[in-house]
């Protein structure tokens, strides 16, 4: 949610800014029929989803990626524009995947109304619970204006507001390497992924919950994430380590 990066995330574009998606049903040609919508964090371009894209593409989806000011606009305003984003998307089926703010984005999303195409939602590293970070930075002098409209506003919610939707289903991934902005930010609870903690990740109502050895940034950049979101746009469940 918080990696060292300027605000360069451009306006929503109505051809979105990664290739054609779909993921579902398959078809004779062996191609899907569903698109996944890729939604970045705090202070980076749509871009850096742009690894997941290609290793969601290269297992038959097709992929756009959704880009927002997230300093410039609020949580609800964006929110509304990634609403007409997924609407003006040609798919029969729909899914979301969405980093730290982002996933708070589609919540907000799937909070104001319902798209009936969108199938399973993803998010990854998202602080649901709460941010520690986000909360001790807001409180420095001049960090409000740079954190941005759309934290701001959700750090103003009551904690718990956020809970996953009836539909469509919700798979979460945490990451647990503490590594990032974390190490200056006194007192985050353990474990954590650098920037948000495993505790503030969980989502009450979701399908399924993993926890990934990477940091908060790595789960853009893994590709043992993208086979874990892979296999919830699959199937609806993670890839889970058996029991002793």
């Amino acid at each position: 949610m918080f990696p060292a990066a300027a605000d360069r995330s451009p306006a929503p574009r109505p051809d979105g800014s990664g290739a054609p998606v779909h993921a579902g049903t398959p078809l004779q040609d062996g191609s899907t029929t569903a698109t996944v919508v890729l939604v970045h964090g705090l202070w980076t371009p749509s871009a850096v989803c742009s690894l997941h894209a290609h290793w969601l593409a290269q297992r038959g989806y097709h992929t756009r990626r959704f880009g927002y000011p997230s300093v410039r606009r609020t949580l609800a305003e964006n929110a509304d524009s990634l609403r007409r984003f997924v609407a003006a998307t040609p798919a029969r089926d729909i899914h979301l995947v969405g980093h730290s703010l982002g996933g708070l984005l589609i919540l907000e999303m799937l909070a104001q109304a319902r798209e009936p195409r969108l199938q399973r939602v993803v998010l990854l590293g998202t602080p649901c619970q709460g941010s520690h970070c986000a909360q001790r930075l807001a409180m420095v002098p001049g960090m409000p204006a740079l954190l941005g409209r759309s934290i701001m506003q959700w750090l103003a919610r009551p904690k718990g507001w956020a809970v996953a939707p009836v539909a469509p289903a919700v798979g979460v991934i945490a990451g647990t390497r503490s590594f990032g902005l974390g190490r200056v930010v006194p007192g985050l609870p353990r474990p954590n992924d650098g920037v948000v903690t495993l505790v503030e990740t969980r989502l009450p109502g979701a399908a399924d919950f993993l926890a990934l050895p990477l940091a908060h940034s790595q789960l853009v950049v893994a590709r043992s994430c993208a086979l874990q979101l892979a296999s919830f746009l699959d199937s609806g469940r993670f890839q889970h380590a058996p029991g002793p």
